[in-house]
């Protein structure tokens, strides 16, 4: 019995109607009309009496002869022949379209989807080409009498190799460009084979209930293809969308950033509709647990709606606008980029991206400099020493404000000013005030630094002194301090201790006076510091 199944099984996936497909069959007829013994002799006797070595040879001769016919006759010859010629006329026709393309978009200033759809077209231009003249050469081949499975083959091999560069022409390598190619690949092996129908007919077969709605497993692999499909198409629905709308200049850039987020979650979402009913499944029937569900995931992701109603708030009050210079409460400054659903996309002038989430826009403090108006006034500090006259140091700093690209004077009372703010420790502290332009407000830390580097060079060519900090120490009683200095040499060196002076030194030291005692202190407290040194 199981030998009969195999038999049957493997007539099936043979090709219709080729010698071997008929060979299994008429096997299989005679097994099923003899019956089995019992032992190793009955296989024997099954063996001679049922399988005709004949027939399998000639089968087998057969197989061959169609080999050599489809491949290493002329007419597989004349096949290599038209896919060598395909090929080569392909890439010749396809450079000059690709090249072309492929200029078209390098020259675009942003990377949209644009863009990246005609990088994948580019990659697909050649292999399209080719498979344009091989289906072209199977239908001359097939008029004319010649064998054609050899350009059916190559045909089938270059629609999967378009499939695999076009869809994985933007993605970063990983599973999903090995899914693709892995999948692909599969497809066309099944369908050069002839087992694409059956494999097809065993997934439909496999099937379960849910629900009272019957699933198999070649409907759930469409639905999860349709999605994935569907997905993409979604996101790059989505990102034409906001490309075409941030292009356009009478809508507000921000305006067009949240219009285009709204316009891919909603594709996503169809997407996923879509794909739900292909499975099958009822939706009407998920609207009771879709709203339960709702309810937790309300009060799981407070944070997310709370960041979505900010990013709203901001884009109608304007408060914070695409292209605006803002400091943050933590005293970073960066250039607003993107404005999201979830968060704000903010760079800095070190070319660091921070996604800032939009309730920090609410909640806390934060400057925009470029608000209303983009000038703003700087106040640069420097100091000269006392005694430096105050005009010069004036005229050296009005033309230091002038060596600099950043100054603004175009509105009266803006122009440059010299203040005197202060008299410091040790100089006299000036400010240098200037407005300044529009870029210049957006590059704080580089402005200041070009203003210091002008003061020094104008401060420097007219000889302007730059005091800095020093001290003078004055000792009131530098004996003392000689002597305390000493002493602690002495107590460091530990010299050995001297002999007692006999009785009359003694009694002459004690008859002498004080200031000859002081001396006499020095002098030794001299003599042992030099004989701790030797």
């Amino acid at each position: 019995m199981a030998l009969t199944t195999l038999l049957s099984f493997l007539a099936r996936q043979a090709p219709p109607g080729s010698p071997v497909t008929d060979a299994l069959i008429s096997v299989g007829a005679q097994v099923q009309e003899t019956p089995a013994g019992d032992g190793e002799d009955s296989i024997e006797d099954f063996v001679q009496a049922n399988i005709d070595w004949e027939d399998i040879r000639e089968s087998a001769v057969t197989g061959v002869e169609t080999f050599q016919d489809n491949f290493i006759s002329l007419g597989s010859l004349w096949q290599l022949l038209a896919v060598l010629a395909a090929l080569a006329i392909g890439y010749v026709a396809s450079r000059y379209p690709a090249k072309r393309l492929r200029a078209w978009a390098d020259g675009r200033e942003s990377r949209d989807v644009l863009t990246r759809l005609a990088h994948s077209v580019a990659r697909i231009i050649w292999p399209a080409f080719t498979v344009v003249l091989l289906w072209i050469a199977t239908a001359v081949f097939e008029s004319v009498g010649l064998p054609n499975e050899g350009l059916r083959v190559a045909a089938s091999l270059m629609n999967a190799w378009i499939v695999v560069r076009f869809v994985t022409a933007n993605m970063q390598p990983g599973f999903w460009q090995t899914a693709i190619a892995v999948i692909s690949w599969t497809i066309a092996a099944l369908y050069i084979l002839h087992l694409l129908d059956p494999v097809a007919d065993a997934l439909n077969a496999a099937a379960f209930t849910i629900g009272g709605v019957k699933v198999t497993l070649l409907r759930i692999i469409t639905s999860v293809f349709i999605a994935i499909v569907a997905l993409w198409l979604g996101r790059i629905a989505g990102d034409a969308a906001q490309s075409q709308l941030k292009s356009n200049k009478a809508l507000n850039p921000s305006m067009a950033g949240l219009l285009g987020q709204v316009l891919k979650v909603a594709f996503m979402a169809a997407a996923i509709i879509v794909a739900m009913s292909t499975l099958g499944i009822n939706l009407t029937a998920l609207t009771v647990f879709g709203g339960a569900l709702g309810v937790g995931i309300g009060f799981g992701l407070q944070s997310i709606f709370s960041n979505f109603i900010s990013g709203i708030i901001i884009l109608f009050e304007r408060s914070v606008k695409v292209g605006d210079f803002i400091e943050l409460q933590s005293g970073v400054t960066g250039l607003v980029k993107e404005i999201n659903i979830r968060s704000t996309l903010v760079t800095t002038n070190d070319n660091v991206d921070i996604l800032v989430p939009n309730e920090e826009f609410i909640k806390a403090q934060v400057i925009n400099w470029t608000l209303r108006d983009a000038r703003r006034r700087m106040r640069v500090g420097f100091g000269v020493a006392y005694g430096t006259d105050k005009e010069l140091v004036k005229t050296a700093a009005l033309e230091a404000a002038d060596e600099v690209p950043w100054t603004f004077s175009g509105i009266p009372g803006r122009e440059p000013q010299v203040w005197l703010v202060g008299f410091g420790d040790s100089s006299l502290d000036f400010e240098l005030v200037i407005w300044l332009t529009e870029e210049a407000v957006k590059k704080p830390a580089k402005v200041k630094a070009d203003y210091y580097w002008a003061l020094h060079t104008a401060l420097y060519k007219y000889e302007i002194e730059i005091p800095f900090p020093q001290r003078d120490i004055n000792f009131r009683n530098a004996g003392e301090f000689v002597m305390l200095k000493e002493g602690a040499k002495l107590s460091d060196s530990k010299p050995s201790p001297a002999p007692s002076p006999a009785p009359e030194s003694a009694a002459s030291a004690r008859n002498e006076p004080t200031g000859g005692s002081s001396e006499l202190s020095d002098s030794d407290a001299g003599d042992g510091d030099g004989d701790a040194g030797d």
